[in-house]
């Protein structure tokens, strides 16, 4: 039987299973991001956060913060959809929405080993590392993959289909 990681709205509704759970996890991975429209650079980075430690935590945000950070006409793929597909993926152990403009709160409360963002972020930039570093944990910048964003597929596709 195939497992279904949970999925929680926000770090509120995790907290007690949090707090139940994360002395047997090992070392936890941080991420966060929108993951509007799941692209190859959004798995091969998912993949690569998991590969830092035993668990990937991934913050997601809700569609009201997707809305002030995007613009309004995103998301495309409201919360409940993009969550699902994100704990589909084998790198993926958890999702949990927030709805602030930053995880700063997120980040306190799962208070992971490891926090990471993709490599258009440079580790100083990275919201939460104070937080992570004065635990003693790690800041990391994964790579980047060009030409891998949901913003240039859906330019991609107004482009090929404007009449």
């Amino acid at each position: 039987m195939q497992r279904t990681p949970p999925v929680y709205l926000d770090f509120t509704d995790l907290a007690g299973d949090w707090r139940a759970m994360r002395p047997d996890l090992g070392r936890v991975v941080f991420t966060n991001g929108c993951f509007d429209i799941l692209h190859a650079g959004h798995v091969t980075y998912l993949e690569e956060a998991r590969e830092l430690g035993d668990f990937l935590v991934l913050g997601l945000n809700d569609d009201a913060s997707v809305r002030r950070l995007k613009g309004d006409k995103r998301p495309i793929m409201p919360f409940a959809d993009r969550a699902r597909v994100l704990v589909g993926l084998a790198s993926v152990d958890l999702v949990v929405g927030f709805g602030e403009d930053t995880p700063y709160n997120l980040i306190d409360g799962v208070a992971p080993d490891i926090l990471v963002k993709g490599g258009d972020y440079t580790p100083d930039q990275i919201v939460g590392a104070d937080l992570v570093q004065a635990r003693g944990g790690q800041v990391r910048s994964l790579g980047f993959k060009p030409g891998a964003s949901t913003t240039g597929i859906v330019e991609t596709i107004l482009a090929r289909y404007q009449t």
